[in-house]
């Protein structure tokens, strides 16, 4: 066995693989760009080197700083993580070369699955069905919509080097096709170096259903069962599970078979997930997706299921060691779900947020599991993936696991950036997911549901009190040394005095401030929302950010972070960012003639679609902004003429920057 191993990666799976390292004694090398020179993993791991600045291509894509950070710490072996360089057959020959194992497959392998043309191919030569479509080599536009026209609308263009949604499109038909392949081979060459795509038929009502096999140097390969990946948005996995409750044992056993054939046929090594689409209409019909050569997010579940430490199990079969048990001996136990924690605004379209976690707490319990890759003070950008943590729970049935689930994403609170935790909340509630109605187009389908206002909401009475309360509780330090007449709920001839605050809350559709006054003192207050009648309430701080409000005789407790002006609520998993509205803010959209176009998320400016001068109506592209290797195209909400534009192709730009100003009406007016 090996004695120090680098982890050339970062985040929650450097800190999952240090872990398993020192567990079984190994040292462990993390490596950090400047971005992350305050890291988690960096405080987790026995040594750390410095790899580059922020700019992946620069740190953590480089090949040459990765293996001179492992020349440096003396490392044997290197555990890429996923994304990166897992799946990059040149990182594994220069490892090679250098005398470094990569606890990964042989570079042979990578190359034939991380090419998705060339793995349909070796699926079809080893017997394994592939969905109906077209992956020749190098196909140009003109053969991708005759391959689209022969297959029938709806098809999905996908890369050829890459997955994860990035530069694949759902193209209805023929009419979208043009611009949907300029756009997906953009994303597709920015993402992976490669703008090869290919097109297959769009199966109806799908489900991702994954396979997690095993296989040593020395022919054994075994598979761990299935985990079912089907809630997805923009082809992004979010929750996942193992087992899926749609196989039944004979389908899970052909399945299982036609995946070890297929890590055979190619001479896999280590751990990987041959990925299938089944049809809900017609779950004993599998057809094969493509293979991820690595780790995958969601391996907790199968961990949890089998028992298994699948790290330790790279780590054996990556220094030589045979297989541990045969398929005989492979056991499936209970239920497993995992949520996706990111960094992200799901009532935005899912923008990437950043900031610094200013309060951290993560649930804990029977069965329950955080795999997480920041602390508090973090400081969360956009330079790389938006996860922040994964929660994933444990139960003897499908039932108690998804409780489980839902009580610890309650419990877990992350303050001073923008989650997830909400809408994954909704998400586990929902009465198709809780009985394993899945498919991969729900979350699609149903979001303006998952994404709306909360019902329960409506009243934010509560919020609000606990807002003002807050901010009362500020100012106590000056009130025993103040002359009362001076405090801003200080007494006057007649009645109370009442502080009048104006806090509007973040990301609601209202946006408006509302007026909110408070009478007293936070142990005993009187509050008014919107000119509503006075409620009683009080509030006491407790350790570890946390405030107890007193509302009307009903008691809850509030964790909070204070940002600036900004005020950070969570209770019961829901979060609200809260701050003093300004005269600016205040100021309605239609009261000026001019509509300011904001970048909804920190980002790179990759094309400016409509320059000065040009007359756009509603729901044209103006700026295309790259976050997170996505692409976000903000588009016109009114129509009218662009009088300016602010940025340039390849700026970097903030969070709600100024990009651009259209004069709404036509510029003939």
């Amino acid at each position: 066995m090996f004695q120090t191993v680098l982890v050339a990666n970062r985040g929650e799976i450097a800190v999952r693989v240090i872990r398993s390292l020192r567990a079984l004694g190994i040292a462990s090398v993390a490596v950090y760009s400047d971005a992350d020179a305050r890291a988690r993993h960096i405080a987790e791991a026995d040594l750390a080197v410095r790899i580059g600045p922020a700019a992946a291509r620069e740190s953590y894509l480089s090949i040459d700083a990765i293996l001179a950070a492992a020349r440096a710490s003396g490392a044997e072996a290197i555990h890429p993580g996923y994304g990166f360089l897992s799946e990059n057959a040149e990182f594994a020959r220069a490892c090679a070369a250098a005398g470094l194992v990569l606890i990964g497959p042989p570079p042979e392998a990578m190359e034939i699955m991380g090419d998705k043309i060339a793995a349909k191919r070796a699926a079809v030569a080893a017997g394994v069905p592939v969905v109906p479509g077209a992956f020749d080599v190098a196909m140009s536009d003109a053969d991708l919509a005759a391959a689209a026209a022969a297959v029938g609308y709806p098809v999905l263009i996908k890369p050829a080097a890459g997955g994860g949604g990035k530069g694949m499109r759902l193209v209805l038909d023929a009419e979208a096709l043009a611009e949907d392949l300029v756009s997906a081979r953009r994303e597709s060459l920015a993402a992976f170096g490669d703008d090869t795509l290919f097109v297959e038929r769009k199966v109806s009502r799908p489900r991702h259903i994954e396979i997690q096999v095993l296989a040593d140097a020395h022919g054994g390969v075994v598979h761990l069962g299935e985990r079912e990946c089907s809630l997805q948005r923009r082809h992004q996995k979010i929750i996942e599970e193992a087992p899926s409750v749609l196989l039944d044992p004979p389908t899970r056993q052909r399945i299982g078979a036609s995946a070890v054939e297929l890590a055979r046929a190619v001479g896999y090594v280590g751990v990987g997930t041959v990925e299938f689409i089944v049809s809900a209409d017609r779950p004993e019909e599998f057809f094969f997706l493509e293979m991820n050569t690595r780790l995958q997010v969601e391996h907790p579940v199968t961990e949890l299921v089998t028992g298994l430490d699948l790290v330790a199990e790279q780590l054996r079969v990556a220094a030589g060691e045979r297989l541990s048990l045969t398929q005989a001996e492979v056991e499936l136990r209970g239920h497993a779900i995992e949520a996706r924690v990111y960094a992200e605004d799901p009532a935005r379209g899912f923008l990437p947020t950043g900031g610094t976690v200013l309060a951290l707490s993560e649930p804990v319990g029977e069965h329950v599991r955080v795999d997480s890759g920041i602390a508090l003070g973090s400081v969360v950008g956009t330079s790389y993936d938006p996860m922040l943590a994964k929660v994933i729970a444990w139960g003897g049935d499908r039932a108690t696991a998804l409780a489980r689930l839902r009580v610890a994403l309650s419990d877990t609170v992350i303050l001073g950036v923008g989650t997830n935790l909400a809408f994954l909340q909704r998400l586990l509630a929902d009465d198709e997911v809780v009985a394993g109605r899945l498919d991969t187009e729900l979350v699609d389908r149903e979001l303006p549901r998952l994404i709306g206002e909360d019902p329960a909401d409506d009243d934010l009475g509560d919020v609000l009190a606990a807002y003002a309360l807050i901010r009362l509780l500020a100012l106590q330090p000056k009130i025993a040394s103040r002359d009362p007449w001076d405090l801003p709920t200080g007494w006057r001839i007649g009645e109370a005095r009442a502080l009048v605050l104006r806090p509007q809350v973040l990301g609601r559709s209202a946006g408006d401030s509302v007026e909110l006054r408070i009478w007293g003192t936070p142990e005993r207050a009187e509050v008014s929302v919107a000119a509503g009648p006075r409620r009683s309430a009080s509030a006491t701080t407790s350790a570890g950010g946390q405030v107890q409000v007193t509302q009307d005789g009903v008691s809850r407790p509030w964790s909070y972070a204070e940002d600036g002006d900004r005020v950070w609520l969570q209770h019961g998993g829901r979060t609200w960012a809260i701050r003093e509205a300004t005269a600016q803010l205040r100021l309605r959209a239609d009261a000026v003639p001019d509509t300011q176009v904001r970048s909804p998320m920190p980002g790179v400016v990759l094309t400016i679609a409509a320059p000065v001068g040009s007359e756009v109506v509603a729901g044209q592209p103006l700026v295309v902004v790259e976050a997170m290797k996505m692409e976000h195209t903000i588009l016109a909400t009114a129509p009218g003429r662009v009088t300016e534009v602010l940025v340039q192709v390849g700026e970097q730009v903030s969070l709600d920057q100024l990009l651009a100003v259209l004069h709404q009406g036509s510029a003939r007016t």
